[in-house]
């Protein structure tokens, strides 16, 4: 089965690839390594924002990790010229958690992405990770995400 038609199966959607904030690239290519810049929770209700630990729980922030991962795959198919299924795997994920000095459950949260690009792409949606807690991010949101991707 496609990614396309795996997605689509599990009612999702890939937004338009969103645009940088400032003064970068949303991804660049190096041979078949795709570096997609960080993406922010934001969803289709707008900015998810909060700081675990304080106003927010892992739940909450792993469906807006589950944001962050949706986000990359759009980035990622704007980088495969529209077509999703160039995409060959999820090499590594960097995710930055929102949170107070002693919240420490940062890979609960990222998990919310790992889950779903397991779900969504099998086995090529498994990968190396690192989670790790920000005093701050930009907009105040909860989680940002980048990644590493081998592309056709």
């Amino acid at each position: 089965m496609s990614f396309a038609s795996r997605l689509a199966e599990l009612g999702v959607s890939l937004p338009d690839a969103p645009a940088p904030a400032a003064n970068y690239v949303p991804f660049v290519k190096s041979g078949s390594t795709l570096y997609v810049s960080g993406q922010i929770s934001n969803g289709p209700d707008g900015l998810v924002t909060g700081k675990l630990g304080a106003d927010m729980d892992v739940d909450a922030g792993a469906a807006a990790a589950r944001l962050c991962a949706i986000s990359l795959l759009a980035q990622v198919k704007a980088a495969c010229g529209g077509d999703i299924d160039g995409l060959l795997r999820v090499v590594k994920l960097t995710g930055f958690v929102n949170s107070t000095a002693d919240f420490t459950d940062q890979p609960k949260v990222i998990n919310g992405a790992s889950d779903f690009l397991v779900e969504a792409l099998g086995d090529a949606g498994r990968h190396a990770r690192s989670a790790v807690s920000a005093a701050a991010l930009p907009l105040g949101v909860a989680v940002e995400i980048e990644g590493i991707f081998e592309i056709k």
